[in-house]
């Protein structure tokens, strides 16, 4: 074949997503002569195939050859790809920034209207302004309907409508997102990396909100488009973002399966991913109490703004509320608190001050959550926003103005499907109640208890045996078993008791230090246990 044959050849199986079929032809192609489009062809290629470090490398030099041979469209499409790789793939804001802005410049002296809309799209997605986004995705669609373009319609629609979900337009948003899905996976689109970018939107807004029963139903049609082309990315994509889902609704062994698969597949191909997945699972083990094991997963991702809000929470978990209560500002100033994400980060900023006890700082921060509730229509941040203003009220001494606010947050935290936080809220709520109606307030906390048992949330589980306990009410005497210890924990569980370090026990068993801290943190889990003190207090009761 000729070097134009072999670049037919490569489009003809790119566009029936046969990938491996589209890199041997457009690898030959590159070898009888290397041209802008060969090079595009064998980036685009690897992408699908899950390379997507090789892949820049190749767009990178397609885009320099077509400058040189002034074919300016092609040069500012390659651009745009290389702005959503280097922000999605890599997390490299800046040069994301940089090749979107290259792209711009580069159409100014060309005629850029088929392909103003692309650059709409694409300066949406690298923005962090979500109110800009909002308004270069409506300009989108516009252009794309006026263009008759259904792929740049369909992309739009679904980032518009995620865009819509942040800030808390939530009906009107997943509206446009299942219209977008529809459309795709009905066959409309022209593009299959149309179908990647429109379940990507489905599924972050499905997380914002955590809406379950919708993630599900569409990450099995997404599921099948997968099995039929294959794109790692995307199986990467829809099991982290699933898995951040099933946390939230306390489906915890599902969401295992997923994190876990979604930290190995994006190990080495996905930076940016693996750092939200990690965060992702490591926000699992905070909610089970296993701290040790948060600390690892976060170690060397804690800059990245995916693990912050976890980050924050085990600097809290640890007796650090000064180092969580800059961690969150410090994020909520870059995020903006317009972002449905805000939420979250607000509700633990009130924690965080009230540990340090700080009740002004507390009392703004709930003032600040209540404020981004208002003109939402789903109501998981009212209810955080509840309660944050209730736990307020009970560090200033007034249970009464605490326990409507918490009756609130209760109800529609379990209306909502977040059986963690409505178990928090609900032992806060017997926390306000000890005095005043001390059988409901056993009530209310045996509920929380079961809950949080039932999860696995083991630290929490203890917190509300404890002050069961304190009402007089039967708690739970000691540690939780949830497993019988092998030999080598028992060994273990044994050093721990006399105070050996993670390092001396990898010595004294001859294992490697990870081996050692492997063993501890399955020794804590097994037990119910918090942390090391508690792991000496109960060798000493429990070992010869």
């Amino acid at each position: 074949m000729t070097a134009v044959e072999l670049l037919e050849t490569g489009d003809a199986a790119l566009q029936a997503g046969r990938w491996a079929d589209a890199l041997a032809a457009f690898e030959r192609a590159l070898g009888e002569e290397e041209t802008a489009g060969a090079l595009a062809g064998v980036g685009e290629a690897l992408w699908w195939l899950g390379e997507p470090r090789r892949s820049i490398t190749y767009h990178e030099r397609a885009y320099t050859a077509f400058r040189r041979a002034g074919e300016a469209a092609r040069a500012a499409w390659t651009a745009m790809w290389l702005c959503l790789a280097y922000k999605a793939d890599l997390g490299n804001q800046a040069a994301a920034s940089g090749w979107i802005a290259r792209a711009e410049r580069v159409l100014q002296d060309a005629d850029p209207d088929p392909m103003r809309g692309w650059l709409c799209w694409t300066r949406a997605f690298e923005t962090t302004d979500v109110e800009l986004a909002q308004e270069l995705l409506e300009r989108a669609l516009e252009l794309a309907r006026a263009l008759g373009d259904v792929d740049l319609e369909l992309c739009a629609l679904a980032d518009l409508g995620e865009a819509l979900v942040v800030m808390g337009r939530v009906e009107k948003g997943f509206a446009l997102i299942d219209e977008a899905m529809a459309g795709t996976l009905g066959g409309e689109y022209t593009r299959l990396d149309t179908v990647v970018f429109t379940c990507c939107s489905m599924l972050n807004a499905c997380e914002l909100a955590a809406d379950l029963a919708r993630a599900t139903q569409w990450c099995r049609v997404a599921d099948d488009f997968i099995q039929r082309y294959g794109c790692p990315y995307l199986y990467a994509e829809c099991r982290t973002t699933y898995g951040g889902i099933l946390v939230a609704t306390g489906r915890w062994d599902d969401a295992e399966r997923e994190l876990t698969t979604a930290v190995g597949m994006t190990r080495d191909a996905w930076p940016a991913m693996h750092a939200l997945a990690l965060a992702r699972l490591a926000d699992l083990r905070l909610r089970q109490g296993r701290l040790e094991e948060a600390e690892g997963l976060l170690e060397g991702v804690e800059d990245d703004l995916a693990a912050t809000l976890p980050t924050a929470a085990l600097r809290l978990a640890q007796g650090e509320p000064a180092v969580s209560v800059a961690l969150l500002q410090r994020r909520l100033h870059l995020l903006g608190e317009k972002h449905m994400e805000a939420a979250r980060m607000l509700e633990l900023l009130v924690d965080a001050s009230l540990a340090q006890g700080d009740l002004d700082g507390a009392a703004a921060a709930a003032e600040r959550l209540g404020e981004l509730a208002l003109g939402r229509d789903r109501d998981h941040v009212a209810a955080r926003a509840a309660r944050a203003v209730a736990r307020v009220s009970l560090a200033r001494g007034e249970p009464d103005a605490a326990i409507p606010q918490l009756e609130t947050a209760v109800e529609r935290l379990s209306r909502l499907d977040l059986p963690f936080e409505a178990a928090r809220a609900r032992l806060d709520l017997a926390r306000a109640l000890a005095n005043r109606e001390p059988a409901v307030a056993v009530a209310e906390a045996r509920s929380a208890f079961a809950a949080f048992d039932r999860l696995g949330a083991a630290a929490d589980a203890d917190a509300a045996a404890a002050f069961l306990r304190t009402l007089g009410a039967a708690g739970r005497s000691g540690p939780k078993q949830v497993g019988i210890l092998t030999k080598r924990e028992q060994e273990v569980l044994h050093l721990v008791g006399f105070g050996l370090s993670n390092p001396e026990i990898a010595g004294r068993l001859v294992i490697s230090r990870k081996t050692a801290a492997h063993h501890v943190s399955s020794v804590l889990a097994k037990l119910g246990l918090r942390n090391r003190a508690e792991a000496v207090a109960y060798a000493t009761r429990n070992l010869g």
